[in-house]
């Protein structure tokens, strides 16, 4: 049995996963739990992801590519009901979360929940909705929950000073084989002849990324920028010598994170920044702010900078860059170890001989 772990890893389960995050979104959330669920379904357990692409959908407004699914409730309870679970895990406070939750009450069953996102602050950011609203509404949404598992202890520290009670903390890992450092013929044809060096940003391309605070830096070379999102044609034609190559996946994202010099990371949100292992992985060096999500995956002595002065981290970022320093950092960071906790969080359904709820 895993430390700390209620069940035992090799012993199959029924596992009930509800998220509003999914494909075609690419981002951080969908990856990671996309992983997840490859990783356990490889150790056999049965799991069931519940996601929008089941339910009939419109899109959220100001995020046209995330789908809100209407009226879930009958189709999800047959869903969960005919699969009988063995635990059930809400990974996002949207509409198929709020569902399955009314449903768990509803049927005695335990959940767990995830904090991925700090939405508070994207939507003062778009709003002017005070952040201690919608904190107030999360903790009881997450209130609920047996435990709510989290990326970093600094954001298990905040939630905590926020009244959240029940936090874990939960870890992610990186693709070490996919993501690694690779010889100048495996970059990209179009970065090869790009003036050096290429600060690299990589993600959504939307406002709570704070992505111009990157772009508006006055730094010698390309500054590049992979991902699609809402904000991408407004930035385009605000920074027209930027270079911005839209979405990549897979082997193409990690050539162009190998044939960068150093990763830039401009969020002030982010709970945890898969990027930035990405990057580490691929021998890159990370230049952010001193924020959740860079002080936890780098830390201040880490392969990077973190300054308040964006500027002045690319710049030491670069002068201390070392490879092997950023390569053996991100080694430190498993897939095998993430979906472990995550096994080991989650609450089982007791059921008596009839196969109920007890």
């Amino acid at each position: 049995m895993c430390a700390s772990c209620r069940w035992r890893c090799a012993e199959p389960m029924r596992v009930v996963l509800v998220t509003d995050a999914w494909f075609p979104q690419v981002n951080g959330v969908v990856r990671t739990l996309n992983t997840v669920v490859e990783h356990m379904r490889r150790q056999d357990h049965e799991v069931l992801t519940i996601t929008p692409d089941l339910f009939r959908t419109i899109p959220c407004p100001t995020y046209p590519e995330i789908r809100l699914a209407l009226r879930p409730g009958p189709k999800m309870r047959k869903l969960m009901t005919d699969f009988a679970p063995e635990a059930i895990h809400i990974a996002t406070e949207g509409p198929l979360g709020q569902t399955a939750q009314r449903i768990c009450r509803q049927e005695n069953w335990p959940l767990t929940t995830s904090f991925h996102t700090k939405f508070p602050e994207y939507i003062h950011a778009r709003a002017r909705v005070p952040v201690s609203w919608t904190y107030a509404w999360m903790r009881r949404f997450h209130g609920r929950a047996e435990r709510v598992m989290v990326a970093t202890p600094t954001i298990d520290r905040e939630l905590r000073a926020r009244g959240f009670d029940n936090t874990v903390q939960w870890t992610r890992g990186v693709d070490t084989e996919l993501f690694r450092p690779r010889p100048h013929d495996e970059w990209p044809d179009s970065l090869r002849d790009l003036p050096r060096p290429i600060q690299l940003y990589t993600g959504r391309v939307a406002v709570e990324k704070n992505i111009a605070a990157f772009l508006e830096l006055d730094t010698a070379g390309t500054k590049l920028v992979v991902g699609d999102g809402p904000q991408r044609r407004e930035l385009e034609s605000r920074y027209p010598d930027v270079v911005f190559a839209g979405e990549q996946h897979g082997e193409s994202l990690a050539r162009h994170f190998a044939a960068a010099d150093v990763f830039v990371f401009p969020s002030r949100t982010d709970t945890f920044g898969l990027v930035l292992l990405e990057a580490l992985a691929s021998g890159i060096p990370v230049a952010a702010y001193p924020v959740p999500g860079p002080l936890d995956v780098v830390g201040r002595d880490g392969p990077g900078w973190l300054s308040d002065d964006l500027e002045y981290a690319v710049k030491m970022a670069l002068e201390s860059a070392d490879p092997r320093h950023c390569r053996e950092h991100a080694l430190g960071f498993s897939w095998e170890r993430c979906v472990e906790m995550f096994v080991s969080y989650l609450a089982p359904i007791k059921r008596n001989r009839m196969g109920q709820a007890a």
